[in-house]
């Protein structure tokens, strides 16, 4: 593996879940990519592009224009990088499909067979043939779960996903051909209608009808961010390998739980990554930097572990040298930098197996309906303090990335508040110790709802400067409801402590068992976050 040479390493940077970069945050950014050896971008971009033809796409969504998207490629593509987009031509079109603009099958996929469905995407790949020169396109068609499941069902009747599937690409890969290019997908779909609904399996034969399903001319995107071994990335690149000796591999850098990145998962899960693409001969690979649920995180958190895999893949392994590297580089040490992944490091059961995210839901937790508090570990709000201080310091001594701890840092601050709120609530309410609720009510709510807010406005601040400004509406709703939250929670403690009510219904009665007790768990839909009820 010595001489092992990747023909590409990227990254791709999710534009479609509300965090769309802006064109001078990507200005920042791609030259520090370059620098660290990355030779391709894609934007991943389910509606967030303009359409020729289709207003409602990616309307209210800050949408890139076409003048925007031949900005980025002109200024890419002086760098030395190039720029591939990254759409959905099948499912994942949840944001737009509320305009009724174009057929559903069911969920957010796309009817198959119908003409308006091709109509569509030929005025996508048209209008982006436009702006990159790119001539290779990344068309999705992953995570499809219910295809065929809906109003396909009903009028073609029952059809198994293969056949669909097989008939669909061949449509959308005639249309992308009409404009020069070279299509790419996700691979999943190749494997879960035979796999029990799983992506992953061992080493095993690719059934003969999966495989004749993907066109010759397509290439198959492996993605992967969860396996900590070689040999399990290795069995599924065999795997691959009878879909298409031309495959990639996508993997991640973990951006997608909440405020904080994963910069210590990624490169447990990503070294033995790049160790399989060199035994198996995979000269094609970026690193997918998802938003999930809010695009919180920013991806310039996730210059440590992008820097480490980019030496690492060139083939450097001795980390001193590349600490040294990143320092010259960044201009910050990488042991502070790597302090970015404090928020979510508690109970120590955070970067282990799968990245456990509290920093996320104990800030959205409710006081009085707070089921997440099963998990909430004794003394963590001191450890909050701690990170707190650190954080702060790092941000100090940065000027450039200063905004980025900051944020962190004020998170962080409001957590050694809340973090244990609703666990001390409810202790002193089933105790009757009402001075104790009293003194919550007075002292610690009124100083969550400050540190919160403290927190939001950091928050700002940090998502002006990287990204477009629609989406942040989003953090406003959630963030603002934390605080109108805490304060409806005070006012009640205080009228029960001063005998105006007899009791807070909330309050009675255990927390039930949700995941595991006084351990972090991976919780990252604010919907299922905040309330029990219907949000």
């Amino acid at each position: 593996m010595g001489n092992f040479k990747f023909k590409t390493l990227g990254v791709m940077i999710d534009m479609s879940r509300n965090s769309v970069m802006s064109v001078d945050g990507l200005k920042r950014y791609l030259p520090i990519l370059r620098k660290m050896g990355y030779n391709c971008v894609m934007l991943y971009t389910e509606d967030t592009y303009e359409v020729d033809g289709e207003p409602y796409f990616g309307y209210m969504r800050g949408r890139y224009t076409k003048d925007e998207m031949k900005e980025l490629d002109a200024f890419a593509t002086s760098l030395g990088i190039t720029i591939i987009p990254c759409i959905q031509t099948l499912a994942h079109l949840n944001a737009t499909i509320r305009w009724k603009t174009f057929p559903i099958d069911c969920d957010d996929i796309l009817l198959v067979d119908d003409e308006r469905t091709y109509e569509l995407i030929e005025h996508m790949f048209k209008t982006l043939s436009e702006c990159f020169a790119s001539r290779k396109i990344h068309i999705g068609m992953d995570e499809a779960h219910m295809l065929g499941r809906g109003k396909h069902l009903d009028i073609h009747g029952y059809e198994t996903v293969d056949v669909i599937m097989k008939r669909h690409l061949t449509r959308v890969c005639q249309i992308a051909e009409k404009y020069g290019y070279e299509s790419m997908m996700w691979s999943d779909m190749f494997f879960r209608p035979w796999n029990n609904g799983r992506y992953y399996t061992g080493k095993t034969e690719v059934p003969k009808e999966y495989v004749d399903a993907l066109p010759k001319s397509v290439i198959p995107v492996y993605w992967d961010y969860y396996q900590t071994s070689e040999e399990k990335y290795g069995d599924m690149m065999y795997n691959h390998s009878q879909l298409s000796k031309k495959y990639w591999f996508a993997g991640g850098s973990w951006s997608w739980l909440g405020f904080a990145p994963f910069n210590k998962f990624t490169l447990t899960s990503m070294l033995p990554a790049i160790d399989a693409c060199k035994k198996n001969n995979v000269r094609h690979m970026f690193m997918t930097m998802w938003g999930d649920n809010g695009g919180e995180c920013s991806h310039f958190a996730q210059l440590p572990s992008l820097f480490y895999i980019a030496q690492y893949a060139k083939g450097i392994t001795d980390e001193n040298i590349i600490k040294e590297k990143f320092k010259r580089l960044i201009g910050i040490s990488y042991d502070d930098f790597m302090k970015i992944d404090l928020p979510n490091e508690i109970t120590g059961n955070e970067q282990t197996n799968f990245p456990k995210d509290p920093s996320k839901y104990m800030l959205f937790s409710d006081c009085f309906n707070g089921f997440h508090d099963y998990t909430v570990a004794e003394g963590g709000g001191a450890i909050y303090a701690d990170h707190a201080k650190q954080l702060h310091e790092v941000a100090k001594k940065s000027r450039k990335y200063g905004y980025l701890f900051d944020t962190q840092a004020k998170l962080c601050d409001a957590l050694a508040v809340k973090y244990e709120l609703g666990v001390k609530t409810r202790k002193a309410y089933n105790e009757g110790n009402k001075e104790e609720l009293r003194r919550l009510a007075n002292e610690d709510y009124t100083a969550a709802m400050k540190l919160v807010d403290i927190f939001g406005k950091a928050f700002e601040k940090q998502w002006f400067l990287d990204n477009k400004t629609s989406g942040f509406d989003v953090q406003d709703i959630r963030i603002g409801g934390v605080i109108r939250r805490l304060g409806a929670c005070k006012r009640r403690l205080l009228d029960y402590a001063d005998g105006k009510i007899d009791r807070i219904e909330e309050l009675e009665g255990d927390v039930l068992p949700y995941g595991n007790e006084k351990m972090s768990i991976s919780s990252n839909n604010y919907r299922l976050i905040a309330t029990g009820n219907i949000l």
